[in-house]
């Protein structure tokens, strides 16, 4: 009997050899409704088997090299180092909104269900990470603290965008407005232009051309993905924004091999 199909997709970025990404999505799972049916989320009232199971398909489908390092995510600026965490042995998931690698075989994740994914990856190859940049991390510097911690120079990066909320869906406040625009030094452009007001005299508000200025202010090489929009699409993609309680998606990066000689040698600085 085959294994049962977990769907997923692949990022649309040039990525060095032997690193691999990927970003589940929500058909493929066992988890009955509200969480139907991919649920990678073990802290949002599912059945714990189910999310077990679930997360076994999905690292069969992908042939995951190792466990994910699953977070405790808070929307916060703490980077993980999952090499540390290798070495010093398994235990409570760590706190953090980040993790990075550099060792072959370490994947790392990040969940969400409407806040934004980032994928990072050195174009040697040699480091990777992830991020979850939802308003208030985003705002905070998550972003510029995982390239602070992945310790390659910002124009040897290559960074993902995965699915989120759309800028059409993502009704804020002024408060997140005045959040971005407050830190204009942090943005390579003009934060205002991710806000337009709508009828209801709130603000839509684009993730994307943040995270994206955020990245361009750094020096960030080569940025990928953006477009989807998770509230839009429920036949794809859980939305808490949509109804909580859902589902949790997986933004997973990992190197599956070391990186092949003959490519690091065309690598140069």
């Amino acid at each position: 009997m085959s294994e049962p199909f977990a769907a997923f997709l692949e990022p649309d970025w040039p990525a060095p050899p032997g690193v691999r990404a990927a970003f589940s999505l929500r058909a493929g799972g066992v988890s009955r409704p509200p969480w139907d049916s991919l649920n990678l989320g073990s802290h949002v009232g599912d059945d714990p088997a189910a999310v077990a199971e679930n997360r076994r398909r999905l690292a069969a489908a992908l042939a995951l090299p190792s466990e994910p390092l699953w977070l405790e995510q808070v929307h916060g600026t703490a980077v993980v180092d999952a090499d540390a965490c290798a070495r010093n042995g398994a235990g409570r998931p760590p706190r953090g909104d980040a993790v990075v690698a550099s060792g072959a075989g370490r994947v790392c994740a990040i969940q969400v269900a409407d806040c934004l994914p980032v994928l990072f990856a050195a174009v040697d190859g040699a480091r990777i990470g992830a991020a979850h940049a939802g308003w208030r991390g985003l705002a905070a510097g998550v972003l510029e603290a995982t390239v602070a911690a992945l310790g390659v120079a910002p124009a040897r990066l290559m960074a993902w965008l995965g699915p989120a909320i759309g800028p059409r869906d993502f009704e804020v406040g002024d408060e997140v407005r005045e959040a971005f625009l407050g830190r204009p030094e942090c943005h390579a452009g003009d934060p205002a232009v991710a806000f337009c007001r709508n009828p209801r005299g709130r603000w839509s508000c684009d993730l994307y051309e943040l995270a994206r200025q955020r990245l361009e202010r750094l020096g960030v090489g080569s940025i990928w993905g953006g477009g989807a929009s998770t509230l839009a699409e429920p036949a794809r993609f859980f939305s808490h924004r949509r109804g909580a309680p859902t589902g949790r998606h997986a933004a997973l990066i990992w190197r599956a091999a070391a990186v092949p000689m003959e490519w690091a040698a065309t690598v140069r600085m």
